[in-house]
């Protein structure tokens, strides 16, 4: 991973991501804190979009998790 001010990042934007491109990452740089990485995008990210992926399924024991956050809301008399 390269890492780099982002004064240079914005002076050289285009051949960073030339290199980002051919498989590099890098770490933007600001007052010395991080404040993005960029990384090249797998195959994966581009065959199929986030919104089409299977989500994560969230279990809560002994019942659906929508029960659980209906029940909750109703004690706390949010709905």
């Amino acid at each position: 991973m390269i890492t780099i001010p982002f004064t240079e990042f914005r002076r050289n934007a285009s051949g960073l991501l030339d290199r980002v491109e051919k498989g590099e990452a890098l770490l933007v740089l600001r007052h010395g804190r991080p404040v993005a990485e960029i990384t090249p995008v797998t195959e994966n990210d581009k065959s199929t979009p986030s919104w089409k992926r299977p989500g994560v399924k969230l279990v809560t024991k002994g019942g659906q998790l929508s029960t659980a956050i209906i029940e909750e809301r109703s004690r706390e008399d949010i709905l």
